[in-house]
């Protein structure tokens, strides 16, 4: 791959956004290939969690790559090739444990593909926000809705209007990571988790990831009832 470096070991599928000269932005090739590895990890039952990290020393990822943009022959080609391949609707219904480690920049959708993943960890030197209403757009891939999820209406609305990034410790004093340590620990702590995940039994794993997944965005009462038939499924070996 040219944007990717993809590798599977002991369970765990290690997906590394591979284009540190520019702080790892996401262009349209990286989408594709992120698609591409997606499948390849969706068919290989040996894969039981992913594991999202960046190249290089300054960031996660900085977010899209805006030197496409406006590169599309129009608005509804660009438009219809993304919804062909809705990277972010594949990553909300992926059926195995994703894992983001953060490190520098995690901004626009570099910060919105990690809030598709179930964990995030951050190295102390972590910077994560949406600036995207400094560039005169919204955040498009998801942001708008998962961060409020993450840390409530008021902090969200703080972030994506000032368009200021926060901390690492900040990110964890409000939810949205749930580990942050030093940069020399990050990598090894990442992968303890994500192997500590796949020494567990899988159907567990997926249907309690259904349940809160699902059941967040339910009445109470129909949250249990979501609770009560994934038991049964579970029970019954299904």
């Amino acid at each position: 791959m040219d944007t990717l470096l993809y590798d599977v070991r002991d369970g765990i599928a290690f997906i590394t956004l591979n284009r540190p000269g520019v702080l790892n932005a996401l262009n349209l090739a990286m989408r594709d290939e992120l698609w591409a590895s997606l499948d390849a990890i969706e068919a290989d039952d040996d894969v039981r969690v992913v594991l999202f990290r960046g190249a290089g020393e300054r960031a996660f990822s900085a977010g899209a790559d805006i030197s496409e943009f406006g590169t599309s022959p129009s608005y509804d080609a660009a438009r219809r090739a993304r919804l062909e391949r809705d990277l972010w609707g594949r990553m909300l219904h992926f059926d195995k444990p994703m894992i983001a480690s953060i490190h520098g920049f995690a901004l626009g959708a570099g910060c919105e593909m990690t809030m598709y993943c179930d964990l995030r960890l951050a190295s102390d030197d972590a910077r994560l926000g949406l600036p995207e209403t400094t560039l005169g757009y919204l955040p498009t891939a998801g942001g708008s809705q998962t961060l409020p999820r993450f840390i409530g209406r008021g902090r969200a609305l703080d972030m994506i209007l000032s368009a200021e990034p926060i901390t690492a410790l900040q990110a964890f004093e409000c939810g949205l990571v749930q580990w942050v340590g030093p940069r020399s620990d990050l990598d090894v702590t990442a992968e303890a988790w994500a192997r500590r995940l796949a020494a567990l039994d899988r159907q567990v794993l997926r249907l309690a990831r259904v349940a809160l997944r699902r059941g967040i965005e339910l009445p109470l009462g129909q949250g249990l009832e979501l609770e009560a038939r994934l038991r049964d499924v579970l029970v019954a070996g299904g």
